[in-house]
This record gives C-alpha cells, sequence and structure tokens, in this order.
C-alpha cells in the first residue's frame, strides 16, 4: 500500500513536520516520489521511521542517525559498525533509566514527606523524625538528599 506524507505522518503518530524535516535532513533516501515529487512511503518504509523515531528518542543527534541510515544502506560491508551504534545507544538508554530511577526515588520521598507534614500540620515533623520511622523505600533518598552516607559506606 501506498501512503501520503499525512497518512504515515498519522500511522506514525508524528506531524507531517516531522516527516518533511527527516527528508530534508537525507534520513529519507528510501522513500519514493511520484512523477510530480509527491512522497511516497511505502509499509516497508515504517521499519525505518521507527528506527529513525527510536534513535531520536534515545537523544542520539540526527547527523548520527543519517550516518546509520547510510550505513544500512551500504549493506553487509557496515554490520559491526551498526551494532556497536546500537550498543552504544542502548547503554545511553540504561544509564538514563538509572537516571529516572534516582529521580523517581527522590519524588518517591518527598511525596512521603509532604503527606507526613501535611498530616501533621508542619514540616518540623522531620526535625523530630528518627530513622526507623522513615519507610524503608524512601530511606536512601532521604539520605542522599541530606547528603548522608549509607552506614555501610561510613563503616568501611
Amino acid at each position: 500500500m501506498v501512503y501520503t506524507i499525512g497518512q504515515m505522518a498519522t500511522k506514525m503518530q508524528v506531524a507531517p513536520s516531522t516527516l518533511r524535516y527527516y527528508d530534508k535532513e537525507g534520513l529519507l533516501p528510501f522513500v519514493e516520489r511520484s512523477e510530480s515529487g509527491i512522497r511516497m512511503f511505502k509499509d516497508e518504509d515504517i521499519e525505518w521511521l521507527l528506527i529513525i523515531e527510536c534513535l531520536k528518542k534515545t537523544g542520539m543527534p540526527i547527523k548520527e542517525i543519517k550516518v546509520f541510515i547510510d550505513w544500512c544502506l551500504q549493506g553487509d560491508s557496515t554490520i559491526t559498525e551498526r551494532k556497536q551504534l546500537i550498543e552504544k545507544q542502548r547503554q545511553s538508554v540504561l544509564n538514563q533509566i538509572e537516571k529516572m530511577k534516582e529521580t523517581l526515588a527522590m519524588l518517591e520521598y518527598k511525596k512521603w514527606y509532604y503527606e507526613m507534614a501535611e498530616k501533621a500540620g508542619t514540616c518540623k515533623i522531620h526535625d523530630r523524625i528518627r530513622e526507623e520511622q522513615i519507610p524503608e523505600e524512601v530511606r536512601e533518598a532521604r539520605r542522599k538528599s541530606k547528603g548522608i552516607e549509607r552506614a555501610e559506606e561510613v563503616a568501611g
């Protein structure tokens, strides 16, 4: 089946301008054009567009995505380079996930903090709270927020 840029944009849940930008940047050399110059997307272009979107979401710059697309079009001689690039981005995503877990932990701590303060009617409740009264799941984030090292790090 053949899709217009608008139809493909809807299918990919992106703006048509995004696909035009990708084309302008050289990321869509596989997309055919009609005699009048209209882009004609095919079902097999979806996989290309999905990998472009995936790499973009990892924070990869458009220029690097273009290099990846060019390698793909070069064929089997660039398999190693493509695999290395994908592994680099995979590691980047894993690092982002770890940072987001730390961010979520801090938000969980602050949620608990303000729930306690709300019940007590004051944030000063936390001046009197003992370590064992703090839920286990937010203790580490609290320690980090206070600049307190872990007990085992201090002992070690």
